[in-house]
């Protein structure tokens, strides 16, 4: 064996080595925390806390944030860790922060409906802001169904005269035409799947319900995820990230049970919404209602809301100041990780600026 032959298969055996050493340390090391950036709970209901961020910059913009995340996924993925933090960003750069954290549900929540939470959580979240903060109007920012919910709340409630005390609204990757769902509406077709019977049986869907259905969505996105890790075992930076993301994805929790039979009827299979036909306790929601300052952003790559799920929200809203913005990256990159800190959150915090003063 020539001495260049054997120098490059020594270093591939260390190589190999090392990384082996690695990845003993990743299985022994506890998960990283996640949801460090300090906070207060301002209010509290059932599951559901409401918490304000201190503040850490002297001069702060007037209006508040509210941020609104899905029902079914943890909020730390809008503050993952120091220097990792969507919240921590918006902090350092002067906004008052917000967010609700719908919580772990309980059995007996398995009776709420998308009315309790348009029409009663985020109404009330919304004036306890307000009474915090002093100020007479919140931007909200919805992250997924938490921009679904956040629509359905801008729609209800227009003005002042209404209840509403909304000034700009920021929705990411948020579905309106279900049509557009591909994977999730095919499994959800009436002719094989009976929701009335998954929920007259276990009241609250398990997550182990919904986490399969998104690896469902990319079956082989899981083997390529552990091949990035182990090419990057040494790359602690990387390592730490990808632990990050990974607990966060595995970390679902139940569904309400008669929002999820909601959903599925209303809008997954009969796309009420998209007709014009979808009602919350008797009330027609009309999207053209919301005449605030609008953004939609979606992810050009985005499997679980591909953008012709998204795409007519823009159009549907009646705002004379609003723009969609498409960025490179997918659902989950688009609002965490090196990407999101590249691409969304300057662009977030620039139309905010101009419009929180």
């Amino acid at each position: 064996m020539t001495a260049g032959v054997s120098e490059s298969v020594r270093r591939e055996v260390e190589r190999v080595f090392r990384r082996s050493v690695k990845g003993l340390e990743y299985i022994a090391t506890g998960d990283p925390g996640v949801g460090l950036t300090p906070k207060d709970t301002v209010h509290s209901r059932g599951t559901l806390r409401l918490y304000h961020y201190r503040v850490r910059v002297d001069e702060v913009y007037r209006t508040p944030i509210l941020l609104v995340m899905s029902l079914v996924s943890k909020p730390y993925i809008l503050d993952l860790a120091p220097g990792h933090s969507l919240i921590e960003f918006l902090l350092d750069r002067g906004f008052d922060v917000y967010m609700i954290d719908w919580g772990t549900p309980r059995p007996e929540d398995s009776r709420l409906r998308l009315e309790d939470y348009a029409l009663d959580f985020i109404p009330e979240c919304v004036e306890f802001v307000h009474e915090r903060s002093g100020e007479p109007d919140v931007s909200i920012v919805g992250y997924c169904m938490g921009g679904l919910l956040s629509a359905l709340y801008a729609a209800l409630h227009p003005d002042a005269s209404s209840g509403g005390r909304l000034r700009n609204l920021a929705c990411f990757t948020t579905p309106v035409n279900y049509e557009g769902m591909g994977l999730f509406r095919t499994w959800t077709d009436p002719s094989h799947f009976d929701v009335d019977r998954i929920v007259d049986r276990l009241g609250n869907v398990p997550p182990q319900v919904l986490y399969a259905s998104f690896s469902a969505l990319r079956p082989a996105s899981q083997v390529a995820g552990r091949v990035r890790l182990w090419d990057n075992m040494w790359n602690d930076e990387f390592v730490t990230s990808y632990r990050r993301l990974q607990r966060w994805a595995e970390d679902q929790i139940p569904f309400p049970g008669e929002c999820f039979r909601q959903m599925t009827k209303q809008l997954q299979q009969q796309n009420q919404l998209m007709k014009g036909e979808f009602r919350l306790a008797g009330r027609l929601v009309d999207l053209s209602n919301i005449r605030v300052p609008f953004i939609h952003v979606v992810a050009e790559h985005d499997h679980i809301v591909p953008y012709e799920a998204a795409r007519d929200l823009i159009g549907m809203v009646a705002s004379e100041d609003k723009q969609e913005i498409m960025l490179k990256g997918g659902h989950v990159s688009l609002v965490a990780g090196g990407n999101a800190v590249r691409r969304l959150w300057p662009r977030l915090e620039r139309w905010l600026a101009g419009r929180s003063v």
